[in-house]
């Protein structure tokens, strides 16, 4: 196999990137009157290779999101992850869902009361408690994934009885939006639906993560009361689509 040979710009721009998106997160956090370190940063790794996530891990990154379950396997090896939080963003077909519980910290995309009965049988097969994040299709849109939020509250009610399982707040991915104030309607509209669930401290179910906000509208997000944002492009660059080789580190232990 054709040794891979990392992008120094690349590598300079991810460094660049990190810190300039960290600031804009923290900054984000303050104005919103929150502590700077209340909104975590996640570096989303779809197609990037490991030696240019390790570029970030490296420089203090400590939350990688993976979109698929075979991508992240693949690549987990080769990456500096010592200390670092790992979670599934991606749709999460229930037919994977053995081969993802307790490999990661958590799954963000439980969107159905068959996903999340077939989290809670492999957590209790493999004597783990999976955290998970429920996606609410906030756009009502037929190409994404997520129940709609009118359907929420029964959705958290019977996941909350499942063993194995651990309700920690809720995701969504808005439509895409031509102005601000347009997302902004999305996001404050899943904040009070945030807010509306945490008052009512239900039995299992913690309202402690808010996941909404990517490359194009975290700032917004996090102005409307996101506590956790998923930020992949503007950290590592445009996604590239070919084949990911989990070698592509220059070294069996993912350093250069």
């Amino acid at each position: 196999m054709e040794k891979f040979i990392p992008d120094p710009a690349r590598l300079q721009a991810v460094e660049e990137n990190w810190k300039r998106v960290l600031d804009r997160v923290q900054e984000g956090a303050v104005k919103s009157g929150r502590d700077p370190r209340a909104v975590r940063l996640m570096a989303v790794t779809k197609t990037v290779e490991p030696v240019y996530i390790n570029r970030a891990l490296d420089l203090g990154a400590d939350l990688i999101g993976e979109n698929r379950v075979q991508e992240y396997l693949g690549k987990r090896d080769a990456l500096h992850l010592d200390g670092v939080e790992k979670h599934l963003i991606g749709r999460l077909q229930t037919n994977k869902v053995k081969y993802i519980v307790g490999q990661v910290d958590m799954i963000q995309s439980v969107d159905s009361m068959k996903l999340a009965q077939e989290i809670s049988k492999q957590s209790v097969k493999h004597g783990v408690t999976t955290r998970v994040l429920v996606e609410v299709n906030i756009g009502r849109e037929e190409s994404k994934s997520g129940i709609m939020i009118e359907a929420l509250p029964e959705l958290l009610e019977e996941a909350a009885q499942l063993p194995g399982l651990q309700i920690k707040g809720l995701m969504c991915i808005p439509p895409i939006c031509e102005t601000e104030t347009q997302v902004r309607k999305y996001f404050e509209t899943m904040h009070q639906s945030f807010i509306d669930i945490k008052d009512k401290k239900h039995h299992n179910i913690d309202m402690d993560i808010l996941s909404m906000g990517m490359s194009a509208d975290y700032t917004a997000a996090i102005a409307c009361g996101s506590n956790m944002v998923r930020v992949g492009t503007a950290i590592f660059g445009a996604r590239n689509y070919g084949p990911i080789n989990s070698n592509n580190s220059g070294g069996s232990d993912g350093t250069l």
